[in-house]
């Protein structure tokens, strides 16, 4: 049985016709997760989460209990961001409708857990080569053939890229200086920033950022991860400052958390265009910018 590093890519991939544009309207739940319907294999009806550092299909151990037209024909060993190794059931060809829009041949995958009130995930992957806007003010993501004119009025940001993960560089103010680092965009993450356990230790930030709150996070597996959670006097994205960030962190786990994210309760702030090509975003501040953090 060979294994499946951190993301599975989608394959038998039938991409549909798009015109101009598509767009596809979502719910942003209170836990800051970007929700969609989909239906499954022309029978069942489910609310994924958008995720934009997931590239497969999946779905919650309780959501497939309730369907009828997914069938696992076997399982796999992932690898998850809170442990090594875990057993995953895969089912190996689907049909995924959004909208007016149909994939043939999905393979879809089973996790524990999702974001909250959603069925599972699914990422940009169904989108590629297309400019995806996710525009919060009007709860609505267009997907488009060619980048639309309004980007000159978004800050442009470069994108770094990795399988299935998109990063950017962002700056930290953190009372005494401002230190850059790089951050995935990690829509799936509810929460408004992870740091990476090499920034926080080079940086002393456990000593030097004020400490609210201590949690556990869980993975997809049911995995537990203990957090703190600091606050950032001001993080720099673009040409926008966003004032007392709340930023979590692991403490004394150096190696664990390997990249720092920018999670849902920041990107909801902006109204948001990624290019076909994924090398660059584009960032416009909206209606939520201002409003109070989770």
């Amino acid at each position: 049985m060979h294994k499946l590093y951190t993301l599975i890519i989608l394959t038998g991939l039938y991409v549909p016709v798009f015109g101009q544009r598509s767009v596809i309207p979502f719910q942003l739940t209170e836990y800051n997760n970007i929700a969609i319907q989909v239906t499954l294999n022309k029978k069942d009806t489910v609310h994924l989460m958008f995720h934009t550092a997931s590239s497969s299909v999946t779905l919650t151990e309780e959501a497939v209990q309730k369907l009828t037209s997914v069938h696992f024909a076997g399982a796999d060993t992932v690898k998850s961001w809170g442990r090594g190794d875990n057993t995953s059931r895969f089912s190996k060809s689907n049909t995924v409708q959004i909208g007016d829009l149909t994939w043939e041949n999905i393979p879809i995958w089973e996790d524990k857990y999702s974001g909250q009130h959603t069925d599972g995930k699914f990422g940009p992957e169904l989108f590629r080569q297309k400019v995806v806007e996710i525009d919060f003010d009007k709860k609505i993501i267009i997907l488009h053939r060619d980048l639309p004119k309004k980007t000159k009025k978004y800050a442009k940001l470069k994108l770094t890229t990795e399988p299935g993960m998109m990063f950017i560089e962002s700056s930290c103010d953190i009372g005494d200086t401002i230190l850059k680092n790089k951050f995935l965009i990690h829509s799936g993450y509810s929460g408004s920033l992870l740091l990476d356990d090499d920034f926080v230790a080079k940086n002393r930030l456990g000593e030097k950022l004020k400490i609210i709150d201590e949690r556990e996070l869980k993975d997809s597996f049911g995995n537990i991860l203990k957090t703190k959670k600091a606050i950032l006097p001001a993080l720099l994205l673009g040409n926008e400052q966003l004032s007392d960030v709340p930023a979590g962190f692991f403490p004394g786990a150096l190696g664990r958390q390997k990249m720092s994210s920018i999670g849902g309760d920041v990107l909801k702030r902006f109204n948001i265009i990624i290019d076909a090509q994924r090398e660059y975003i584009y960032l416009k501040a909206n209606h939520l910018k201002n409003e109070k953090y989770s």
